[in-house]
């Protein structure tokens, strides 16, 4: 899924070209050994040196900029780059020890072409959906295709051919806004979550001064059911008041959100599973529910509950939920 830095790239991107600047692109699309930014990672320079994104967070962005405004990569058409093939440049870049990557690299000129591959692109995204970018290095060409499912990117060496998805930022839909909640919100930021936050109590609401999150102050039924198609979002119910909690409960189950998950012990996670099933709910449906929620680390403060939650859901979404419950119960 498409990360905040990478979807600042596409629009800085989008707004060179708009302005009539040349600009360039490049993409990680395949790291041997120890790498500091995943697959996928983009960078945009231009001409006059401004760069956004990162591919390293080292000297290679340096090193490509150069490479770039001197005409010796990438002049011609969108071309493959290797960084840390020798030993020497590995330590002269900075690159992790034994770290390769491998790079395409992307010449953008302000055409009506290019303005509007871009503007499709970045419209696709600001809209929730996903859109896959093919770049054909050996044609010279590039394509976008914008009603499709999210793929991993796909690098074919031997053909040349890139195919790069670009998905919505993962979605965190928090109900009530207490301390747990905002421990929650403030971790996820550093992960890249688009966070709302819900409470019908405004004075709560109104005292949660997280940056960056949005705040709506009406009981979750509604707002959880604008949410709670959306494959990308998990949502968690955090006020431990069931006329509360279970109204957005209710939404949330019946939809697509990866993650559902509810605060409360054991006893009351078996209370509302029969609450649930009273408000004619399917125990299909009831059994998606993470209740207790979070790994069980021993989490305590609102803090460690935070961890424990973010954690799960981490697992979750990464399909390794199993396999942490199995190492944390090797470990008790």
């Amino acid at each position: 899924m498409l990360q905040a830095v990478d979807k600042e790239v596409l629009n800085q991107v989008s707004n060179w070209l708009a302005d009539g600047m040349t600009c360039w692109l490049a993409t990680v699309v395949q790291t041997w050994g120890s790498s500091p930014r995943p697959i996928g990672s983009l960078l945009t320079c231009n001409r006059d040196g401004v760069i956004v994104g990162s591919l390293s967070g080292g000297c290679v962005e340096e090193d490509l900029l150069e490479k770039l405004t001197s005409g010796e990569l990438a002049a011609d058409g969108p071309q493959f780059f290797q960084y840390g093939i020798t030993a020497e440049e590995t330590e002269k870049l900075g690159l992790p020890c034994g770290g390769h990557l491998y790079i395409v690299v992307e010449p953008l000129h302000p055409e009506e072409t290019t303005r509007a591959h871009f503007a499709s692109l970045t419209q696709a995204l600001a809209e929730r959906q996903c859109a896959r970018r093919i770049v054909d290095l050996k044609r010279g060409s590039t394509s976008i295709v914008t009603n499709c499912s999210f793929e991993p990117l796909q690098w074919d060496h031997d053909s040349q051919v890139l195919e790069h998805t670009h998905g919505p930022a993962h979605q965190l839909f928090i109900i009530g806004a207490g301390m747990v909640s905002a421990y929650l919100a403030q971790m996820a930021l550093s992960l890249d979550y688009e966070i709302t936050v819900c409470d019908p109590r405004t004075d709560l609401l109104e005292q949660f001064s997280i940056a960056g999150v949005k705040k709506v102050a009406d009981m979750p039924d509604d707002a959880v059911r604008a949410h709670a198609n959306d494959a990308a979002t998990a949502i968690v119910a955090l006020t431990h008041d069931p006329r509360i909690d279970d109204m957005g409960l209710m939404e949330a189950l019946v939809g697509d959100a990866f993650y559902i998950g509810a605060m409360g012990s054991s006893r009351t996670s078996a209370n509302r599973r029969e609450r649930l099933l009273a408000l004619d709910l399917k125990a299909s449906d009831i059994d998606r529910l993470h209740a207790p929620i979070g790994l069980p680390i021993g989490s305590k403060t609102p803090p460690e509950i935070a961890i424990a939650i973010l954690a799960e859901i981490t697992a979750v979404r990464k399909t390794r939920a199993v396999a942490a419950r199995e190492r944390i119960a090797a470990l008790a």
